[in-house]
């Protein structure tokens, strides 16, 4: 099965410091992974996964710098999936 997960860009996934639902989405793709399933993750370039990983944006928004638009970072997120 395929499966794409699309994270949010504000952290990386797994999240360097906080980051609830960014540790979410990392737990549940590597579970989907080891599993056997074809999993494509949609988030930040500095994310770490065992999935495909689709580096939507360089860095993550909260601790990139310089700042980035985030209206940019989320247009480029919506043009990619």
């Amino acid at each position: 099965m395929k499966i794409a997960q699309i994270a949010s860009l504000a952290e990386s996934v797994p999240p360097k410091l906080y980051g609830g639902t960014e540790r979410v989405v990392a737990w549940l793709v590597d579970a989907l992974v080891e599993l056997g399933q074809d999993v494509t993750l949609f988030a930040s370039g500095d994310s770490g996964t065992p999935a495909t990983l689709f580096p939507v944006w360089p860095k993550a928004l909260r601790l990139g710098r310089p700042r980035s638009d985030p209206n940019a970072a989320l247009a480029a997120q919506l043009e990619a999936v």
